[in-house]
Order: structure tokens, then C-alpha cells, then sequence
């Protein structure tokens, strides 16, 4: 203890370890917070990362659509396709059938514009012309 007294007895030396604690602080913090420090770091990884995936999905599509358009230019069923499914387009002595895809279960919903109903409750509302309070 007698030894820390001594060393750290005197004004200048005060004012050394003032200021070296001092630059640590501001180092650790330009380390964490400061531009390219750790969390800044950390959020460009992940945005590169995400915009990795964006990349990967794009490069997919591409490559399908680049497949269509060879389609299209080296072959006559794929205009042959385009043809019938977007335009509805047959051939001379076809028959076009066109298949459903509503459910059997499916019920109709009409709201009859007239009705007494409130919608929110499933209750008749009062018909103020023909009740009297």
C-alpha cells in the first residue's frame, strides 16, 4: 500500500492514469460502437447476408426464365402452350373442356342489400315503419 502512495502520490502521475483510463474508454468504445467497430460489423454481415439470399432467389428465376425464353425461340410447344393456357387458344376439330377448381362444399355468400339484418349480431333489427314502441 505504502508503494501504491508513493507511486501515485504525485499530481503528474495522477493526471497519467486520469488520462490512460481515459484513452481505454474511448478505444473500447471506437472498438464497439465506432465505424467499423464490432456491432456495426455485425449489422453489415447480416444485410450481405440477406442480400445473399435476394441474389440466390434472383439467380433462380433467371435461370427459369432464361429456359422459357430458349423455349420460345428453339421450340414450337412452348408457343403452343403459351398459346392455349394465356389465350385460350385451341386447334381446328378440338373440343376445350375447362375443369373447376371451386370445392363442392362451397356455399355462395349473398347478402341480401334489402335484409334486417345486422351482420355483426345475426339479429333482426327493428323495422322502424311497421313497429311502434
Amino acid at each position: 500500500m505504502a508503494f501504491m502512495k508513493e507511486v501515485f502520490g504525485s499530481i503528474s502521475s495522477k493526471v497519467l492514469l486520469a488520462l490512460a483510463i481515459i484513452m481505454i474508454v474511448v478505444l473500447q468504445y471506437r472498438f464497439w460502437f465506432g465505424e467499423g467497430g464490432y456491432f456495426p460489423h455485425q449489422t453489415l454481415t447480416q444485410q450481405i447476408q440477406q442480400q445473399a439470399d435476394i441474389n440466390q432467389e434472383l439467380k433462380e428465376r433467371n435461370r427459369i426464365l432464361a429456359a422459357e425464353v430458349y423455349d420460345l425461340k428453339h421450340g414450337i410447344e412452348a408457343i403452343e402452350e403459351h398459346a392455349r393456357l394465356d389465350l385460350g387458344l385451341i386447334k381446328p376439330h378440338e373440343t376445350f373442356v375447362q375443369m373447376s377448381t371451386i370445392s363442392t362444399q362451397y356455399k355462395p355468400i349473398y347478402i341480401d342489400p334489402n335484409a334486417k339484418v345486422d351482420l355483426r349480431t345475426n339479429e333482426s333489427e327493428p323495422d322502424p315503419v311497421t313497429e311502434t314502441p
